[in-house]
């Protein structure tokens, strides 16, 4: 048996197989709920062995984008079970990728009371979509006090314990990575702070290892896991002479912790800048654990770096959202679907639970 469709232990986790569904947003949570419709879209995708959510936020000021979920009121929990149920019953695991946007957001997307925070006040260049008043140019965040920080750790935290509580999730992922709030205290392009939270290495991943270590200590670190995505540039971010050393001590800061997996953005393929190899490669020699790598995989190349031991782990992105039994289309070696990009985030049905499944196309 190819290793690719070989069982796995995620800490106490049993997975049928090694191949992940990467978190994507599509945009479909009325309310900021996640409803039947977002259980059927992750229950169709359940041959995968772990499926990690879309990007859920921990509190209001992290719902920059338009009908993303969140995770920290009651009625975001009972949707966050519905759908964990589904997944488990259809055979799959399910971690919530626990995501706050930072100051990739607007006002108009945001609940009452909600506001555009980040480490620095640094706006994007671009626009975000709203529903409200279609494309509009991204604000100048609100610099974060002390305060804000520590209850942005706090939410973090209470979020991942009322998704492992109350809605049966098998884990959480922090997102670390593309530019949202725990990457832009991480970058110098969003983090110009001088206090204990910016400058130096440590102090720049100071944020990242304080909120890993408050959900680690609430669930369970075999039930935290971190995506990261060094060199990465979306959303305004970019490389500094430091991101090696920086990622190297919040790798060695991260096993020292013991969580789960490390599961690293690479968005070549879609034509951004890769990571550097050697670079993830001495993240994957110094994190003891789970190591999950992901970015345009064939069955093939995953294979291969299986076996080369290079990942534990390959998540798969957008052939899921058009193949929605990836695992099986993989094997059996037929051609991917490509999906429809005009409705990546529309709401409604189409273009998110319509995509044929293979009994039935057969």
């Amino acid at each position: 048996m190819k290793k690719l469709f070989s069982e796995y232990q995620l800490g106490p986790i049993s997975l049928k197989n090694r191949i992940v569904m990467a978190p994507m947003t599509r945009s479909r949570c009325s309310g900021n709920i996640p409803g039947d419709l977002v259980a059927t879209y992750y229950t169709q995708r359940s041959e995968a062995g772990l499926i990690i959510t879309e990007g859920t936020s921990p509190s209001l000021h992290g719902l920059g984008y338009p009908r993303i979920p969140g995770a920290f009121t009651e009625a975001q929990r009972a949707g966050w079970k519905n759908v964990a149920d589904a997944v488990h019953r259809a055979g799959s695991k399910l971690f919530v990728q626990l995501m706050h946007t930072g100051r990739v957001g607007h006002p108009l997307n945001l609940p009452e009371g909600g506001r555009v925070l980040a480490p620095s006040p640094i706006g994007m260049s671009g626009e975000m979509y709203t529903d409200a008043e279609g494309p509009k140019p991204y604000p100048i965040p609100t610099q974060m006090t002390e305060d804000d920080i520590l209850q942005a750790i706090e939410d973090f935290a209470s979020a991942a314990a009322g998704l492992m509580e109350q809605a049966n999730c098998d884990g959480v992922e922090l997102h670390g990575a593309n530019g949202y709030l725990i990457d832009q205290f991480l970058n110098t392009a969003s983090n110009q702070r001088t206090d204990k939270w910016g400058g130096s290495v440590e102090n720049r991943a100071r944020f990242a290892l304080d909120v890993t270590r408050a959900a680690a200590q609430r669930i369970g670190a075999s039930r935290t896991g971190i995506r990261l995505s060094p060199y990465g540039v979306f959303n305004d971010m970019a490389p500094d002479s430091e991101m090696d050393d920086l990622y190297m001590y919040l790798t060695a800061e991260l096993a020292k912790l013991n969580i789960t997996y490390i599961h690293i953005v690479d968005h070549s393929s879609m034509g951004a800048p890769a990571p550097d190899r050697s670079l993830v490669d001495r993240m994957r020699s110094m994190f003891p654990n789970t190591f999950i790598l992901s970015g345009g995989y064939t069955a093939e190349r995953a294979e291969e770096d299986l076996q080369q031991n290079k990942s534990d782990l390959i998540s798969f992105g957008r052939p899921f959202i058009s193949n929605p039994q990836l695992p099986t289309a993989l094997k059996q070696q037929t051609e991917l679907s490509q999906p429809n990009f005009d409705l990546l985030y529309t709401p409604g049905p189409k273009g998110y639970t319509d995509y044929p499944l293979i009994s039935a196309a057969n």
